[in-house]
């Protein structure tokens, strides 16, 4: 059988046909871009079984922060823990942040319904007045969709809020598990957190850093 021989590139072949790739992808990208020119506040919905949901949400408040955007947190389960996000916020950028916690630990922590309705009720007054505020510019909703998953919250009334109410600019980010649908449906951007692997199931406890 003849032999059969490998083309061989030098590095500098590789180098130019690199770049010659990487200039088409630019070009088809900046022809995109140019098509996007409008602006408006966002819904945000970080949902799924994976983990990252509010840590996600709680990036883009430090986004918000760097870029001195007025913003504003409700935490609407996780009220009860100290968490290094609400230590941070609270001790150093409580001028340009507002972090109100109103929940008081998951619904099997607190084994009291009405408790449980009350205090959703009462984070999502503080979430429509936060939302209201046209000086602030995000707003996150943390864990918000455990309590629409509970019907502490009626997902119609949240999501009419939501569409007709919520100023044309402001960011609103709702974090949480088992989102509903009518919140995907009025939302602009839904990412669903796909879980693979958790050191939970291998016996490891939540650790400072990691989930709180």
């Amino acid at each position: 059988m003849p032999e059969t021989s490998q083309t061989t590139h030098s590095p500098e072949d590789m180098a130019d046909r690199h770049a010659s790739k990487m200039a088409k992808k630019k070009a088809a990208r900046d022809k995109i871009m140019a098509t996007k020119e409008g602006e408006k506040g966002l819904i945000i919905v970080n949902t799924g079984a994976g983990k990252g949901k509010s840590s996600a949400g709680f990036g883009m408040i430090l986004r918000c922060i760097a870029h001195e955007m007025p913003c504003a947190v409700v935490q609407f389960i996780k009220g009860a823990w100290d968490t290094g996000e609400r230590r941070l916020i609270e001790e150093h950028f409580s001028n340009i942040c507002q972090f109100y916690a109103m929940g008081e630990g998951f619904t099997w922590e607190t084994q009291d319904r009405a408790r449980d309705v009350a205090m959703a009720k009462r984070g999502w007054e503080k979430a429509k007045e936060l939302i209201r505020n046209p000086e602030i510019r995000f707003v996150l909703l943390d864990e918000i969709n455990i309590a629409l998953r509970y019907d502490y919250l009626d997902i119609d009334e949240v999501v009419t809020f939501l569409r007709d109410e919520k100023p044309p600019m402001t960011h609103v980010a709702l974090t949480g598990r088992n989102a509903k649908d009518a919140l995907i449906e009025v939302a602009d951007l839904v990412t669903e957190m796909t879980l693979v692997k958790h050191p939970f199931r291998s016996g490891i406890k939540g650790q400072k850093g990691v989930e709180f």
